[in-house]
């Protein structure tokens, strides 16, 4: 599917319903303005910029569900299909079941918006972090934030800290390493465009060029069919990979957070969005009240116990 329908932006970031008196001395007036014009500012390429957490957004910018979005009143948020679990279940965003969908529902609501106001859009992976005008007002798809991918679009806070593991089929000779060098000679694959590849790639480093899939099915097929001895994926995905769809197969192992700082998954939002103030502000209100360790712990219990590969 397209990258993204191209769409109107609104030019006033306050909330639609305005009052309609005069205007105040020229004095106020003019500080409104340019307080409204600091708080909506895209983003450039400074370093405070570069924050997961995007430009600051104030109380009233972020009125709640009163935001400048793609539909009035609704909430778009976007996601890969198929939506897989841990992060979804049966395929299904719009349930509230799984890690991404019960967070993309409390971030909604932190935002002011009901649960029949969020509407779901399919959107590939590799579209979510093209650069362009997106269809969704945020997409939530496992991305990892970076600075590489932050020159294309805004990311959100960080809502889930996550590492990569290798899945390997119990009687292939990548099921028995321990360490990196140990899958230096092995048949290695992962999807495109994500970390689990750059793990691959800059970790690993193998001696033969890794598989490259479209999407984590294919990669698992390939496990399977044994055209691939091991594939590297998100420790979640990991666990139900071998807890529910290739039961011959086992978590080799996990690899530790490089430079002491932890991978994050962010949500993705249009470069330069009114709304990554806002949405970064309700992520992080879920972190500090406990909210996303307690949906961490319902969905994604399992994922903190696999050995480390040094």
């Amino acid at each position: 599917m397209p990258v993204a329908n191209q769409r109107v932006h609104h030019a006033d970031p306050l909330p639609r319903r305005r009052a309609t008196r005069r205007a105040a001395p020229f004095a106020a007036g003019l500080a409104v303005l340019l307080t409204a014009a600091v708080g909506c500012a895209p983003q450039d390429d400074t370093d405070a910029a570069k924050s997961p957490a995007g430009p600051s957004a104030g109380a009233a910018a972020c009125a709640k569900g009163e935001l400048a979005t793609e539909t009035a009143g609704k909430l778009t948020v976007g996601t890969d299909k198929p939506a897989y679990a841990p992060w979804f279940r049966d395929d299904d965003p719009t349930s509230g079941e799984g890690f991404e969908s019960a967070v993309a529902y409390a971030v909604a609501d932190r935002l002011g918006y009901a649960r029949t106001d969020v509407v779901w859009q399919t959107v590939p992976f590799n579209s979510a972090v093209a650069p362009g005008a997106k269809k969704f007002d945020f997409d939530i798809n496992q991305i990892s934030v970076s600075d590489e991918r932050r020159r294309a679009v805004d990311f959100s806070s960080g809502y889930y800290d996550v590492r990569q593991a290798v899945v390997a089929l119990k009687d292939s000779p990548a099921a028995k390493a321990t360490t990196a060098e140990d899958l230096k000679g092995v048949k290695l694959g992962a999807q495109v465009g994500t970390t689990s590849l750059d793990v691959v790639n800059d970790v690993i480093k193998p001696g033969q060029a890794p598989a490259v899939f479209q999407k984590n099915d294919f990669a698992k097929t390939a496990l399977k069919n044994g055209q691939v001895d091991a594939i590297v994926v998100d420790l979640p995905t990991a666990f139900y990979i071998t807890s529910a769809e290739v039961t011959d197969a086992k978590i080799v192992g996990q690899f530790a957070a490089g430079g002491g700082k932890a991978e994050q998954f962010g949500l993705v939002l249009d470069k330069g969005s009114r709304l990554t103030g806002c949405v970064s502000g309700a992520v992080d209100s879920l972190r500090k009240d406990g909210t996303l360790a307690k949906l961490e712990k319902r969905w994604l219990s399992e994922a903190v116990d696999a050995p480390v590969l040094k």
